[in-house]
């Protein structure tokens, strides 16, 4: 038995106005729920429907592949390099299908963008290996601290600073700090007269990026390392005079026979 809600509302309540509208509104839900396809299976409205999954890589790297490309043109390179020419991507898609690969869109900023028919985990191997080696080149410079007090001796000094030398010839940069305490606050130029001896002790070991500063009841000075100075040329090594080496190192000349 089907429920009629035009039945039981009064057209002069508005209680029953709301009623009404809200029976409506659950009646044309349940009938988008239980629509059917053409394939005979229930599926609901189109904000229901579940969506395809992604690739994680791709998600990663955003690449759209085959039936993601979503541009009306796009000019097609195949495997090997040569160029397709402009075409709509279902037909660059079924020459992909043909060959067993993929449609790869390698620049999304071009107009029109650009793709190419190849194997997408290749490609994404052969970006990653490549991403694996910049990064293994790429050198991350850090900083590194070498802490000082106004009272520090002359030996704990030299240790610090040999740290300081050692992490500048290591590519690192090195933050000097002294931090006063209690009356120390009112010697602040033994503080300076420290951090600017290190700073001349270290010489062409650093540069200086910043220079003697206060901050709070701290005083620090950070050193960036120096471009290395590039090797001499080594010199030929010279042999002693009257030695055997010596007497090999002279030019032979040959002298014609003379007839008087």
């Amino acid at each position: 038995m089907r429920f009629d809600a035009a039945a039981v509302v009064d057209p002069g309540c508005s209680c029953c106005k709301v009623l009404y509208f809200s029976l409506q509104r659950s009646l044309s839900r349940e009938v988008r729920l239980t629509q059917k396809t053409t394939h005979g299976e229930s599926e609901g409205p189109l904000w229901r429907r579940p969506i395809p999954p992604i690739d994680k890589r791709s998600a990663k790297s955003f690449i759209r592949t085959n039936e993601r490309i979503r541009a009306r043109e796009i000019r097609v390179i195949d495997e090997n390099g040569e160029q397709l020419g402009v075409m709509a991507p279902f037909e660059a898609l079924k020459m992909a299908r043909e060959r067993s690969l993929d449609l790869v869109e390698i620049s999304p900023n071009a107009v029109p963008p650009v793709c190419k028919i190849q194997d997408y985990g290749k490609f994404l191997y052969e970006k990653d290996k490549s991403e694996r080696a910049a990064r293994k080149k790429q050198k991350v410079i850090t900083i590194k601290e070498v802490k000082f007090s106004v009272t520090v001796d002359e030996h704990d000094y030299q240790t610090k600073k040999n740290q300081a030398v050692r992490f500048l010839g290591e590519g690192d940069k090195v933050k000097a700090s002294l931090r006063f305490k209690g009356r120390q606050m009112a010697h602040r130029d033994l503080g300076y007269k420290i951090i600017n001896r290190l700073i001349l002790d270290i010489g062409d070991a650093g540069l200086v990026e910043f220079m003697p500063r206060m901050e709070g009841t701290t005083l620090h000075a950070i050193l960036a390392p120096s471009k290395k100075a590039e090797p001499a040329p080594k010199k030929p090594a010279v042999a002693p005079s009257g030695g055997p080496s010596a007497k090999s190192a002279e030019p032979a000349t040959d002298t014609a026979p003379t007839t008087v």
